[in-house]
């Protein structure tokens, strides 16, 4: 199950989900939680809060006694919906199956416009609920209730990792096992190079992997790699495999934007690596 929004524009949310998860040979069941006109990052967008409308959906689900390997939550319209997605989870969240909440609020050390102060303390009790959390630095410190902006006061690379791991061990409470943080930028101190890392943290230690930082942050990146994450688990893949993979193809998506300077609101050029994620091609990139 995917809970997020559609938006039109953007290749991000479900447009980047449903085909990521669908690649790796898991079927996505799509919720909407709003469809827009295009993603919130636009100077301009219609935005259909399906609030209302989501309880519908899921109860024809019930009905259906359906079961979900997975379940993978993404860009909520607002606070208001949290407690539908907690609705929801009472129903299809099992002992037998995971829950992945990616905790759509901010980014580059700053709450989205669009959301209020009281959807960090909602998606703290959503988070709780999570096996696997994939926050990007921003809200990694959002979740832990630290200051955020020490994304962009602090530029060495060690001291941000042993920051991030500190804060994502504290969230490794109850149900959730795992986190995945992503974003992490700093400047190597030997090279000089800009950088970008992600961080897996589990209960028996943390894993870190950085490649050169091109470009700018490109809308649907965090989705790309969320529902790779998703799938991956779904499959039975190694958490740091699926991040590697997931960084790998995002490297390629967004070296091609930046060749072809395309405007960062639209998203990457992710399309043309979806062969990457496929179970063939994924034996054939860990040989290679």
């Amino acid at each position: 199950a995917v809970i997020n929004d559609l938006s039109g524009f953007g290749k991000c949310s479900l447009t980047a989900a449903v085909s990521a998860i669908a690649a790796m040979g898991v079927q996505p069941c799509p919720l909407p939680t709003a469809v827009l006109s295009a993603q919130t990052g636009y100077p301009s967008y219609y935005c259909d809060d399906f609030t209302d409308r989501m309880p519908r959906i899921f109860r024809e689900w019930e009905k259906m006694q359906v079961r979900f390997d997975g379940i993978y939550t993404g860009f909520l319209s607002g606070e208001h919906q949290i407690q539908v997605v907690l609705d929801f989870l009472d129903i299809f969240e099992t002992d037998d199956n995971f829950l992945l909440v990616d905790p759509v609020m901010g980014d580059n050390g700053a709450r989205y416009p669009v959301f209020s102060p009281q959807m960090e303390s909602e998606m703290r009790l959503l988070a709780a609920r999570a096996d696997l959390i994939t926050p990007n630095l921003t809200e990694l410190c959002l979740l832990a209730g630290e200051d955020c902006r020490v994304v962009k006061e602090i530029r060495d690379g060690e001291r941000l990792k042993m920051l991030a791991e500190e804060m994502a061990n504290a969230l490794l409470t109850g149900r959730t096992k795992e986190a995945v943080v992503t974003g992490i930028r700093y400047t190597d101190e030997e090279t000089g190079i800009a950088m970008i890392g992600n961080l897996a943290v589990t209960k028996e230690g943390a894993h870190f992997a950085a490649l050169p930082f091109i470009g700018e942050s490109y809308s649907g990146t965090g989705d790309l790699f969320a529902s790779v994450v998703a799938a991956g688990k779904a499959r039975g893949d190694r958490l740091t495999d699926s991040v590697t993979l997931a960084a790998e193809m995002i490297r390629r998506a967004i070296g091609d934007a930046v060749r072809e300077r395309v405007p960062r609101n639209d998203g990457v050029e992710y399309e043309r690596y979806l062969w990457m994620l496929t179970e063939e091609n994924r034996a054939l990139l860990k040989e290679g």
